[in-house]
């Protein structure tokens, strides 16, 4: 475990009582319980803590600037492939030869093939009910009559 530096003693005095309850409040780790076990003081127990939240943002903001420096490099290479493309673009339109019309025969326009829109399905028609003419009859047995 850390021990404490003189200089984080000094500001964990200086603190107000709510912010001495914020820092105790975001211990974490082996720290609350040495306090508990009353193996350190409260000062010593914010010095700490005050200490180890000031390596994290240390390491926060190295950790910040490689991520935005691969960021900037990043944007770099996308901005000079797509002028690369551009100017690949541009050199292709220059290239090209333009065509030739004679005048005894005509050109034909070119027309782009365009690929046939989908269609929707057509809608189900409701079948008809079927009307019969037929009325039912009652049927009776002829060899139960007899």
């Amino acid at each position: 475990m850390k021990t404490v530096n003189v200089d984080y003693i000094a500001k964990a005095k200086k603190l107000s009582d709510e912010d001495r309850d914020r820092v105790l409040s975001r211990m974490g780790g082996k720290l609350p319980k040495r306090l508990q076990k009353e193996k350190l003081t409260v000062e010593e127990a914010i010095a700490i803590q005050l200490e180890l939240e000031d390596e994290q943002l240390q390491e926060w903001r190295v950790n910040m600037a490689v991520l935005q420096e691969k960021a900037a490099k990043a944007k770099l290479k996308a901005e000079e492939k797509a002028a690369k493309a551009n100017k690949l673009k541009a050199e292709t339109v220059k290239v090209l030869p333009k065509a030739k019309v004679s005048k005894s025969k005509a050109a034909k326009p070119v027309v782009a093939k365009v690929s046939p829109a989908t269609k929707p399905a057509p809608a189900i028609k409701p079948v008809a009910e079927v009307k019969t003419s037929v009325k039912p009859t009652l049927v009776t047995n002829p060899v139960a009559s007899k």
